[in-house]
């Protein structure tokens, strides 16, 4: 195909094709916003690589190799689940269920449930760089904003603090693999960004956050905080405890939903904290669902306390987990300590994985 049969976004979309090994342009299948935002962002195909800002090389080869196709598993359909796995506290068991169509008709079908692969949660210290995009820079943000491992070895209250860009990621649907209409409720089908946490105001100020979401002034009580002693050994054995949603197990605490926190631990527990603090933050505020339980088969309710237990992660970069992943809270002696190195293996990405119940009518 000759360059002039390509429409103008897919002609933008070449440049960051040409940084990527895997990436078609079948339908440009970025959206018009990121492909403007690349193109900004890298004039040249040949520009020389960031030393500062790594790429993580997620639209390549990687898509087979580095994903844990496993944790696809179990896969309910009509109650019966077929290969191992675990399934989550409150998914629905349901066999059949009933959903009603955009006249309003009601149209019987049977129930479907598994683990989806549904958003990217990068974490890097370089405002706006971008591994999951190649390494490039966007064009907004500055040195302000520029994050912190917390591993000072003069000062031991340095805090960590890391930016997290969260982008939709619904690898089934980009491949054509499983899901129909109905069992898409977000309505993404393809690579897009979704919060850049270097906009959002509250992430780098925790005063100002506290202001948006005042409940943190109790759950920081002492009483509160206890309580998460029983989130960390639940967590810890793949069962976090939904009611105590501000608690992230071994990670911490989810509040205040702000960038800065205490230098505890490891640096993958750092950057898996602030993962679960942007994605409390997006269902606090309507941007994240409901999407396991009887509730979420016909349509996909707002949860505005972060379901724990719907979700779980697996790292992507630097070193993969491509064998299992890991519930949120749960200890990184289990999972990650190691999955770290000097440098450019101190930016971390993330497969955040959902529970999805659906109903597949007839």
């Amino acid at each position: 195909m000759t360059r002039a049969l390509y429409p103008t976004g897919c002609r933008a979309f070449n440049v960051f094709r040409a940084r990527s090994r895997f990436a078609v342009c079948k339908r440009c299948s970025l959206s018009t916003l990121l492909i403007l935002l690349i193109t900004l962002a890298q004039t040249s195909p040949t520009q020389a690589a960031d030393a500062a800002c790594p790429d993580a090389e997620l639209l390549s080869g990687k898509l087979i190799t580095d994903i844990c196709w496993s944790c696809l598993f179990p896969v309910r359909i009509a109650g019966v689940p077929i290969g191992g796995g675990r399934v989550p506290e409150g998914a629905s068991d349901a066999s059949v269920c009933v959903c009603r169509d955009g006249l309003g008709v009601p149209r019987p079908g049977f129930t479907l449930g598994l683990w989806e692969p549904a958003r990217i949660i990068e974490l890097v210290r370089n405002p706006t760089c971008t591994p999951a995009l190649g390494g490039i820079r966007l064009p907004f943000g500055d040195v302000r904003l520029l994050g912190s491992g917390g591993q000072g070895e003069l000062d031991d209250s340095e805090a960590a603090f890391y930016n997290v860009h969260v982008y939709a990621f619904p690898l089934l649907v980009m491949l054509d693999l499983f899901f129909d209409d109905r069992c898409n409720p977000d309505g993404f089908s393809e690579l897009d960004l979704l919060h850049f946490t270097e906009l959002d105001p509250t992430w780098n100020n925790a005063e100002l956050g506290f202001f948006a979401h005042p409940e943190a002034t109790w759950l920081a009580s002492p009483a509160a905080q206890a309580a998460c002693l029983a989130d960390g050994v639940a967590a810890s054995a793949g069962n976090p405890i939904d009611e105590l949603f501000w608690c992230a197990g071994t990670w911490g605490l989810i509040y205040p939903f702000a960038g800065a926190q205490p230098t505890l631990g490891s640096r993958v527990r750092a950057t898996s904290l602030s993962a679960t603090r942007v994605m409390a933050a997006l269902h606090r505020r309507g941007l994240a669902r409901q999407t396991m339980g009887d509730g979420a088969l016909c349509e996909a309710p707002l949860a505005p306390f972060l379901p724990k237990s719907q979700y779980k992660l697996s790292m992507f970069y630097p070193l993969p987990e491509a064998n299992s992943a890991h519930v949120i809270g749960e200890s990184p002696f289990r999972w990650g300590i190691h999955r770290t190195y000097p440098g450019p293996g101190e930016d971390h990405l993330y497969v955040l994985w959902r529970w999805q119940d659906c109903c597949a009518t007839f």
